[in-house]
Order: structure tokens, then C-alpha cells, then sequence
């Protein structure tokens, strides 16, 4: 499993398996050359690129917004970094799809996308965890200029799931739906 993180986030189109890839952070160098000695040692590797993965267990930003909800009374959330969030539980089906093909031998090698349908902002990914939790606390749009992290992210980084889709019949969520899904556990 890799991850949005090999694009450099300059694009304006979703990214394709084989958009060329130049990470803009060492999680993403590290991905990539995961990708590549995985190719390198097993010509019959299957690669997985995901984004904003969430789910009810481990630390992630739906649970961080759930927490800091009832901590503080507003939020900033960035605003200008676009993607696609990906319930860990629906990945986890894609894979199993994915598998259970291999082992029927109609599984072609190389790297697919799988995310949750639909475009957003983290903004917007925490406006609906406030809606759905039904929390009180104000999330406020900030640039990413405002919100420094160690490592720079990808402004956008959009992932194209045709190829998984067509290759492997796989039927992805659209992420409002996946989302509830999730919270259903959480609150």
C-alpha cells in the first residue's frame, strides 16, 4: 500500500497510475522507493496508492477532529489542499477484491489508485465531521501558509480510480456515505 504523498500536489487533473511521480516530503521518497523495490524484486507486485486514509481505530484526522470538537470552541482547518478521503474499511475491500482476482490469475501486475469518491478540502471533510457529529465548535478555512507542519504536503492530490474500477470491478463509496459509515462507530 502506497499513498498520494509520490505526487508533488502541482496538478489540476486527478493523478493517473502512471502520472510521473516526484514526492514533495521524505514520507513520499520513502514510498516511492518502496514502490520501486517492490516492483524490482517481484515483477508480479500489486501496488495500491491511497489518500487520507481514516477509520475508527489508530490516529487520524476524523478521530482528531472528534476529540478537538470537545477541547475548543473553533477550529482552523486548511482550506487550499484538495483530495479524496478513504475509509480504511472500504480500502480493505478493494484489496480483498484485488486479491481474490490474483488468485483467480486475472490479476495484472503494476500499481492501481484506490480512494473514496469525490473531491474535497480538509475544510470541507471537517465541516461534515462537525455536521454528522452534530458538534458546536466553528471550523474556520485557513491557508496552508497558516497551518506549518514539519514535512510540506501535496496541494492537491487527487487520485484516478478508472483502472481499478474497469480492471478489478470494484464499486467505491462516495466519501459522504463512508464517512457516516465510520462516525456510526464513533459517536
Amino acid at each position: 500500500v502506497s499513498t498520494d504523498y509520490v505526487f508533488d500536489g502541482t496538478a489540476t487533473i486527478p493523478y493517473t497510475e502512471d502520472f510521473p511521480v516526484a514526492p514533495v516530503n521524505m514520507y513520499g521518497a520513502t514510498k516511492l522507493k518502496g514502490e520501486e523495490l517492490a516492483q524490482q524484486n517481484n515483477a508480479g507486485s500489486i501496488i495500491i496508492r491511497t489518500s487520507w486514509v481514516y477509520s475508527s481505530f489508530g490516529n487520524n484526522f476524523v478521530k482528531t477532529m472528534l476529540r478537538l470538537r470537545k477541547e475548543k470552541e473553533s477550529l482552523n482547518v486548511v482550506s487550499a489542499q484538495v483530495g479524496c478521503p478513504t475509509y480504511r474499511d472500504d480500502l480493505a475491500e478493494a484489496i480483498m477484491r484485488v486479491v481474490e482476482e490474483e488468485n483467480n490469475e486475472h490479476s495484472p501486475s503494476g500499481i492501481l489508485n484506490y480512494c473514496n469518491e469525490g473531491v474535497i478540502t480538509w475544510f470541507e471533510f471537517a465541516n461534515e465531521i462537525k455536521k454528522i457529529s452534530k458538534s458546536k465548535c466553528a471550523i474556520n478555512p485557513i491557508p496552508s501558509s497558516a497551518y506549518p507542519v514539519p514535512a510540506k504536503r501535496p496541494q492537491y492530490s487527487v487520485l484516478d480510480t478508472t483502472k481499478i474500477k474497469e480492471t478489478y470491478d470494484v464499486a467505491i463509496s462516495n466519501w459522504k456515505d463512508s464517512l457516516h459509515t465510520c462516525l456510526s462507530f464513533l459517536t
